[in-house]
């Protein structure tokens, strides 16, 4: 670990602990959790396309215009935007964009602690056996008992919580580089473990149809958004993670190699979990679009009737806890960054208050499934309401302002030395898709959504 003195924050040791850190930060819930039932519910192969295409011409130029803005400012995400705007002589209103990013995901960490609450408690109740044998009523009914007692929900967000926020106290070094250390290879392997199991499953090939069988008649106007709202949740754009752990990263670590590397593997682990999943929800006959249960209500049902299911339940539940502890200590720590370096708190008090605010908003989310499963705004509830504003508008929205940001306001010789990009045509070719093909595609998704396209 080095020690920036201008800062209150220190570096990433090296290139490989900013790759799993960022690979972390993208690999979680959005991948194996959300990722098989979106897929499922928006008609699989040719969701599974756009999501990739928007991955590729969209996603990899606005991280590395992400990471990039961090380590050229070496601060938080709201220092960030306040600095590098004085510098490009800017509007001043470039600098709400490090806020936006920061409340984006402070939301979606009170939401998604929720979710990672019920991975936490799946974990002991596969441990205590409660998917032996059991069919689909007896699973149902268990979801259902669960969600619907907020006590339990508001205990189990409360542990995920306390574990997020104790991890990110401990800084960088001791905190969030090697929590990521032991958390990134573990998850891989229990992940290769799962997709070995699925293989043997007579609905394999089903599963892989499903996934890969491009069919666009399957697709909607809010589809082509959900894929690139997803693009931009699974690689943790627009929220200010990235810039963040941009700001840690040491001058001489190439950001394009690396982020081509962080985007390869998160996109890897989530085409592994829908293959891992898909097969499983297929052999026991229960239905892709199960909405954000599916991975809950019936991947126990195949845990309970397989051989060595019980093992394999555990397993994979620990797998959704640590790839979400690896994302939610990023979604968290830009604000803890911004109370470090502008309010003078400790990392400790930091970490206590703003722990405290995320864990409040949660209960939003936690009530929505139970007590206040009828209150509704826009026809949705609010943990729903939550997700599509985050996901769907706020993520793409600062997607496209960072890459006008980059590619147009920034001073190109800048972004070229920052970048340090072996060729100059990598560079032109970043600086096309940053500037033209990225947001005219953001852009026109949202005409299309609302109608005018």
């Amino acid at each position: 670990m080095t020690t920036n003195n201008s800062l209150l924050h220190s570096h990433w040791s090296s290139r490989f602990a900013f790759i799993l850190a960022a690979t972390g930060s993208a690999v979680g819930l959005g991948n194996i959790w959300k990722f098989p039932y979106i897929t499922g519910e928006n008609g699989g192969g040719a969701f599974v396309l756009v999501y990739l295409v928007c991955v590729l011409l969209i996603g990899i130029p606005i991280m590395i215009a992400e990471t990039m803005l961090g380590r050229r400012s070496q601060r938080n995400p709201v220092e960030t935007m306040q600095m590098l705007t004085k510098e490009a002589n800017a509007d001043e209103n470039w600098q709400y964009l490090g806020w936006m990013g920061m409340i984006a995901g402070v939301l979606i960490l009170s939401y998604y602690s929720v979710i990672a609450g019920w991975a936490s408690a799946y974990v002991v109740k596969a441990f205590t056996g409660s998917f032996f044998n059991a069919d689909a009523n007896a699973i149902q009914s268990l979801f259902d008992n669960f969600t619907a007692s907020p006590l339990q929900l508001m205990f189990w967000h409360s542990v995920f919580m306390g574990a997020t926020m104790w991890i990110v106290s401990r800084g960088v070094s001791h905190g969030l580089e090697k929590s990521v250390r032991f958390l990134m290879p573990s998850l891989f392997v229990l992940l290769i473990l799962l997709v070995g199991y699925a293989m043997t499953t007579n609905s394999y090939q089903r599963g892989l149809h499903f996934m890969f069988n491009v069919d666009f008649s399957t697709l909607t106007r809010n589809s082509v958004l959900t894929a690139m709202g997803h693009a931009f949740f699974t690689l943790s754009l627009g929220m200010g993670s990235i810039m963040v752990y941009g700001a840690y990263l040491p001058k001489d670590i190439s950001i394009s190699k690396t982020t081509y590397l962080v985007a390869a593997a998160d996109t890897i682990v989530a085409l592994l979990a829908g293959i891992a999943i898909f097969p499983l929800v297929f052999e026991h006959n229960l239905h892709p679009a199960s909405g954000p249960g599916l991975i809950f209500q019936t991947l126990p049902i195949a845990f309970g009737n397989m051989t060595g299911g019980w093992l394999m339940g555990i397993l994979f539940f620990v797998l959704l806890v640590f790839a979400a502890l690896s994302s939610s200590i990023s979604l968290i720590e830009p604000l803890v960054a911004w109370l470090v370096e502008n309010k003078n708190f400790t990392r400790e008090k930091a970490c206590i208050w703003s722990g405290l605010g995320t864990w409040f908003l949660g209960l939003g989310t936690v009530f929505s499934f139970n007590i206040w499963k009828d209150v509704h705004f826009f026809e949705r509830t609010i943990f729903q309401l939550l997700d599509y504003i985050t996901a769907n508008l706020m993520l793409p929205i600062g997607g496209f302002c960072i890459a006008v940001f980059a590619g147009w306001i920034m001073h190109r010789d800048h972004t070229q030395s920052e970048l340090q990009m072996p060729c100059k045509p990598s560079y032109e070719l970043w600086r096309i898709l940053v500037r033209y093909v990225a947001p005219a595609s953001i852009f026109l998704v949202f005409l299309h959504v609302i109608g005018v396209l």
